[in-house]
């Protein structure tokens, strides 16, 4: 029976600085949408002119994107296909911000399609330097089978 192995890469430098950096705003922004409650909230939604669970639930996944690249960021071996979603998510959520304020799905103040704009930007900007550190990060080796056995076993050979 053929194993089926996920390909791993060990992230180059670039690829472990995007994911910080891309930690570091993503967990910013969640802060600025979570910690802001009450009638606080309402007055940052209504200067905005962003819905409050909007901003909340973007909050929420902000939040855990950021761990998550925290975690990425300091693993020595990522999966090579879970590298190229972060990158392709990113360009997602420019794309799909763009499609919300086009369609006038979303209606926000002036300032609030700034918001969108600059956040949608800086998230296309992560997308290509991950992108590029993706690229630029050399493959894991495998063990071999035999390693594996060994490794499986417990016991040294």
């Amino acid at each position: 029976m053929k194993e089926k192995i996920m390909k791993t890469i060990a992230p180059s430098r670039l690829l472990r600085n995007a994911f910080i950096a891309d930690a570091a705003a993503s967990g910013a922004i969640a802060a600025l949408h979570l910690l802001i409650s009450g009638e606080q909230a309402g007055s940052m939604a209504a200067t905005l002119g962003l819905p409050v669970p909007l901003l909340e639930g973007t909050g929420i996944f902000l939040a855990l994107y950021a761990l998550l690249l925290v975690v990425l960021a300091r693993s020595r071996a990522v999966w090579s296909a879970l590298a190229w979603f972060i990158v392709l998510g990113n360009v997602g959520w420019a794309a799909l911000s763009g499609v919300l304020l086009a369609t006038g799905v979303l209606a926000p103040a002036p300032l609030g399609v700034a918001y969108v704009i600059v956040q949608a930007l800086g998230v296309l900007v992560f997308a290509g330097i991950e992108w590029r550190g993706v690229q630029v990060s050399l493959p894991t080796a495998r063990p071999s089978a035999r390693a594996r056995e060994g490794l499986a076993g417990g016991h040294a050979g």
